[in-house]
């Protein structure tokens, strides 16, 4: 690797990495919570969400001094960026599972055999021992009814109670599975969108600014309060003040600040609705960092950290209170006659009153969206294994097809409803391949990427912009052959790219608006970043081995591809760069880093490789810090696009990336802006951001998060690791950022042995899901048929 005309050649190392590594200074991390580094930022914590918060959002333990902090997590939640793979900490399960209770075996499910074994629950389940029910069909992961525990779990299933009683976003409801798309001539009409978040009326408005300022909260949380609570949100707030906790941002220290105020000396700790409300807030977080539940152990933990003085207890109360649902995985029952005292020691002596002995299970706690959206997806990813016609035969495409790989995806694709495809940026074709092959069969094909700017690239891989559509756009009907007349999109074949970019949500819509006959092929590569959203869709489906897989064998070119390549399988090395693909320079602090920044994007590289500016991407580890998006988006502007900010701090011409929703980030340019709202150009398409979702939703786009540039690619990328960013690092994110140049990749370096140490020694944190669980209890499809 060698260094531009004027900059400081450097090397990337490969010696073995010191044994630790100073954590960052206060502000390196900006995580999607506070600018300050939280204390589970470090790569190895191993229970992220119950972890302190971070310095600056708990300097105030009252209302007063918290709106700032109040604020400006808002706006960071809203952004749904989840750079928790690097450095929020996805929280590592404790293995502390406690052994379940014995119990009959017709009977007690295993979740809830480890809930009963607590003492305090002896009396209560002999009393409903006669209200038992039958168990939950195997497969389901979902805990019984047989106890008081979890009566409030099957309610919520059978709609005689709302188990969002925080949460007011439901899970998708599975709608009925669609018939296979036949003659009928597909409808144009988009399909219904997401309902719009329905304008605050005034009166609640004012309402709620009055309980807010009662209780010393600032009154900018008005109107995200009536959106999360609704119209009552002023009464809810009143009866309930840790109904806070639903705003996006705000912190527990904050809610009980706002509920003693409130309520004076009458609250507590222990509180019930303090509790249940930590119970779902902690899930919330957790979801956040890409978990779609925890395992109990790791939320008791959390509620300890919270002076909650019983948090077995809470825990009971949250399920009771459809905050939370509950799921267990367990071994198969010991034989007959297994001597039931081993069971006894965690079991409390309840053991004994059981007829065969269970091994210990693992019990999970997750918010209903999730657990139905992960139900909801395992269930239809087994519709489309089952229900594709297998017979066809694509022979002749197949050998046509350009490549050995793409020959095989199409073979695959031919005799299997779902098929599972990875591999990097070059492996892209073969998708491309399929799809043509496909549509010259006759067959509706399509593909769908996460981006606007990946939508391009594979039209041109494909040489038909009629191919390909973003996710996004396709789902709302802006794009795509939109849906047939029983409501599902008219495709026989959907090719999803950038597949690790699914979240369960988004997945679980997606399929369920497939058809029966419908072949699915999910697409991308393993080694990138996760999700923003809850969930780890493409590796679940990877690992659960519930459908065929394609790995292809096409490497990806160039210096920057072999760079790449050594980064997925732990290996940082040197590569031969003589058309100065790859560029290190060094620095030595974070103010130097900026400043080298700068020159590389506005000078270096567009005299190097006529590369402007604007076709030159900035990527760093997280928001905040001296060299995060924040302070390089400031110095860029400055530098290539000056102006007052007339425009909400935005001028025509600025670089931005806009987030509609969480975990989407859209990069564009502001054109102008009116009495409407900031006018956008993304990527050839108009938006109108209005005025008031421009501060939460619009920020400066020179510089990017690896999030944020997931999915996409530029001419020239420049990645930004200064020393305060050592700990952000991962393997991951070292992949996913020095991928993101397909001519150029600069390295502004100042993290010394710290990459070689994350590439080698931190690879991706596990996110605690259920789906992969879900697709192994699937039924085995009958090969004859």
């Amino acid at each position: 690797m060698t260094a531009l005309p004027g900059e400081t050649p450097g090397t990337v190392g490969t010696d073995t990495p010191q044994g630790t590594v100073s954590p960052p200074e206060p502000g390196a991390e900006g995580s999607e919570h506070a600018e300050a580094p939280d204390a589970s930022d470090a790569p190895d914590a191993p229970d992220a969400p119950d972890a302190p918060d971070d310095p600056e959002a708990s300097e105030g333990t009252g209302p007063s001094g918290t709106s700032a902090d109040v604020e400006e997590d808002t706006r960071e939640d809203a952004e749904g960026d989840a750079e928790g793979d690097a450095g929020d900490g996805e929280a590592e399960a404790t293995a502390d599972a406690v052994p379940a209770e014995a119990a009959p075996a017709a009977e007690l499910s295993e979740a809830q055999a480890e809930l009963a074994a607590q003492r305090e629950l002896r009396e209560r389940i002999e009393k409903r021992k006669a209200e038992k029910a039958a168990p939950i069909a195997a497969g389901t992961g979902l805990s019984g009814t047989a106890a008081d525990l979890l009566a409030a779990v099957r309610a919520v299933e059978s709609g005689e109670k709302a188990g969002t009683a925080f949460f007011d976003t439901p899970a998708p409801a599975p709608a009925a599975r669609r018939p296979a798309p036949g003659a009928a001539q597909p409808t144009r009409a988009p399909a219904p969108a997401a309902p719009a978040a329905q304008a605050a009326s005034p009166e609640a408005l004012d309402a709620v600014r009055a309980v807010l300022t009662e209780g010393g909260a600032p009154e900018a949380l008005a109107r995200p309060a009536v959106g999360a609570l609704g119209e009552q949100a002023a009464e809810l707030l009143r009866t309930d003040p840790w109904q806070l906790l639903t705003v996006p941002g705000v912190r527990p220290e904050q809610a009980d600040g706002f509920a003693r105020a409130l309520l004076g000396a009458g609250c507590g700790p222990d509180d019930g609705r303090r509790t249940s409300a930590l119970v779902g807030w902690v899930l919330e977080r957790a979801a956040l960092q890409g978990h779609t539940a925890l395992d109990a152990p790791t939320v008791r933990a959390a509620l300890a950290e919270r002076a909650v003085g019983d948090p077995e207890a809470a825990v009971r109360d949250a399920v009771e209170e459809g905050v939370a649902l509950v799921f267990g995985e367990a071994d198969e029952p010991a034989p007959d006659d297994a001597d039931p005292a081993d069971g006894e020691a965690d079991g409390a002596g309840l053991a004994e009153e059981a007829d065969v002995v269970r091994e210990p299970v693992q019990v999970l706690l997750g918010l209903d969206r999730y657990a139905l959206a992960e139900e909801s997806l395992a269930d239809g990813l087994g519709r489309l294994v089952n229900a594709c016609e297998k017979a066809a035969d694509w022979t002749e495409a197949a050998a046509a097809a350009p490549s050995p790989s793409a020959a095989e995806l199409i073979r695959t694709a031919a005799a299997a409803g779902l098929v599972a495809h990875s591999g990097g940026e070059a492996a892209r074709a073969e998708p491309a391949a399929l799809i043509a092959a496909a549509r010259g069969l006759g067959l509706r094909a399509l593909g769908a990427t996460h981006s606007e700017d990946g939508r391009r690239r594979l039209a041109a891989a494909t040489g038909d912009p009629d191919t390909a559509v973003t996710l996004a756009g396709l789902l709302s009907g802006a794009q795509g052959p939109g849906r047939d007349e029983d409501g599902a999109l008219a495709l026989d074949l959907l090719v999803v790219l950038d597949a690790p970019q699914l979240d369960v949500e988004g997945a679980a819509v997606l399929v369920e608006a497939l058809a029966d006959g419908a072949r699915l092929v999910l697409s991308g590569d393993p080694g990138v970043l996760g999700s923003a959203g809850a969930g780890r869709v493409f590796a679940d489906v990877l690992a659960s081995h519930a459908c065929p897989q394609v790995v292809s064998r096409t490497p990806d070119p160039g210096p920057i591809g072999e760079l790449v390549s050594g980064i997925g399988i732990g290996e940082l090395h040197q590569v031969d760069a003589p058309g100065k693909e790859v560029v290190i320079v060094p620095v030595r602090d974070a103010g130097e880093a900026v400043h080298r920044t700068v020159q590389l994007v506005a000078d270096s590289v567009p005299r190097a490789f006529s590369i402007p500016a604007e076709e030159t991407q900035v990527i760093t580890v997280g928001h905040g810090g001296a060299a995060g998006t924040r302070a390089l988006n400031e110095a860029l502007k400055q530098r290539l696009n000056p102006g007052p900010g007339r425009f909400g701090g935005f001028d025509p011409g600025d670089r931005v990336v806009h987030v509609p929703a969480p975990g989407r980030a859209v990069p564009g340019v502001v054109r102008s802006a009116d009495a409407e709202g900031l006018r956008l150009d993304c990527g050839g398409v108009p938006v109108l951001v209005p005025q008031d979702r421009v501060e939460s939703s619009v920020r400066h786009g020179w510089a990017l998060s690896a999030h944020q540039a997931a999915g996409m690619r530029w001419p020239a990328a420049v990645v930004v690791l200064p020393g305060d960013a050592a700990q952000g690092l991962s393997r991951p994110w070292v992949y996913t950022a020095f991928g993101r140049g397909e001519r150029h990749l600069s390295v502004v370096h100042g993290v010394d042995q710290a990459l070689p140490h994350a590439v080698a020694q931190v690879p991706a944190q596990e996110r605690t899901t259920r789906l992969r669980a879900l697709l192994e209890a699937l039924p085995t499809p009958d090969a004859s048929s």
